[in-house]
């Protein structure tokens, strides 16, 4: 694996990171600490160092195991953690962005790692009422504190994410390093708003889902839309997600992924990563797995070069409308400016301009 930068900071991370999220069973579908701590060493092994989990991940085991995992040599691994998701459904404070909740959540995120500070603290989402302008002062205090190196947003709005950098730039607090969304090639509505916007504030973007819950593995293609997959979890959020990607859309891209993958003589899911990876040096995949054989598998998609007519079926066939006002931009530039954008050296675009087609 190589490595890249996060963000716009100094922070070298490895250009796939790590997904903490299966490491403990209790959710009923993760892998079990012996095989969790496989699938750490070979991540390892392959150059990684970026390690994503959060403190609602498997009540709590992920952080533990990670710290577990890295304690040895903790000072050579990135650990990214997150906060925001309740810790106790009987206290209105038990979760959320507030000042109250990230003090909490840290400290006790920082005990189940066994650490006293992390590399990269999240708000895990928005919650819909914390000001933007207190969980970014209090990110920022963790960051003078010691606790915390980089901060992110994860699963927040674009306009949400330029205002609390904006906010932070102005007051001279620590700014966003990062967003963590959810991006693959089944689930580009990301490309409306989110891309454009870290692009132009030259932020990471932690893509989460890579391969649509499975679904670009290649091996769930439905016959019928409506059809079950074939080996679905049926548990919590991951039939959530998965759900999502049950449309004859999805169905269309698998296939082409299929054709693409074995015109390349590798597979499916390994192309689907390196398709992100192509498609800009912002793009940071999240790799999760349960069990070191898929992810010792996924990461050969470090190994692969996606030739440009490759990049160009996937691109046709997983593009999708993006509304207002990408569509409307895009489809009147010619009339409102004559020819003279396509004149323009590529290079004098501005950032933002190459995700908006214009």
């Amino acid at each position: 694996m190589k490595t890249t930068f996060l963000g716009r900071t100094g922070l070298k991370v490895s250009e796939y990171a790590l997904g903490a999220m299966t490491f403990g069973t209790e959710n009923g579908w993760g892998a079990d600490k012996d095989e969790s701590r496989r699938i750490f060493d070979a991540y390892v092994e392959a150059g990684g160092n970026f390690i994503d989990t959060a403190d609602g991940y498997t009540r709590g085991t992920s952080e533990r195991m990670v710290g577990e995992f890295v304690a040895e040599a903790r000072q050579r691994f990135v650990i990214a953690t997150k906060y925001t998701v309740s810790r106790d459904r009987t206290d209105p404070n038990g979760g959320g962005n507030s000042r109250k909740s990230l003090t909490h959540a840290l400290d006790a995120s920082l005990k189940r790692l066994g650490t006293d500070y992390v590399d990269l603290y999240y708000t895990h989402m928005y919650d819909g009422f914390t000001p933007i302008e207190e969980t970014v002062r209090a990110l920022d205090d963790a960051v003078r504190a010691g606790k915390v190196l980089y901060v992110g947003l994860s699963d927040f709005p674009a306009w949400l994410v330029a205002r609390a950098d904006l906010y932070a730039e102005f007051a001279r607090f620590a700014r966003p390093a990062c967003i963590q969304i959810e991006y693959n090639l089944a689930m580009r509505e990301a490309e409306r708003e989110l891309l454009p916007m870290a692009d132009a504030l030259g932020l990471s973007v932690l893509d989460w889902s890579p391969l649509g819950a499975g679904a670009l593995s290649g091996k769930l293609v439905a016959p019928d839309p409506d059809e079950n997959y074939q080996g679905r979890v049926a548990s919590g959020v991951v039939a959530r997600n998965f759900d999502k990607y049950k449309a004859e859309a999805t169905n269309a891209v698998v296939r082409e992924l299929i054709a693409c993958a074995e015109a390349l003589g590798t597979r499916p899911a390994r192309l689907a990563l390196a398709w992100l990876r192509a498609k800009s040096d912002m793009h940071i995949p999240i790799i999760g797995a349960r069990s070191v054989r898929h992810i010792e598998d996924n990461l050969k998609a470090a190994e692969l070069v996606v030739p440009d007519e490759i990049m160009a079926r996937l691109e046709a066939v997983s593009a999708r409308p993006l509304g207002f006002p990408v569509d409307f931009l895009r489809g009147g530039q010619k009339d409102w400016f004559g020819e003279q954008p396509e004149r323009l050296d590529p290079r004098a675009r501005p950032v933002g301009r190459r995700f908006l087609g214009l």
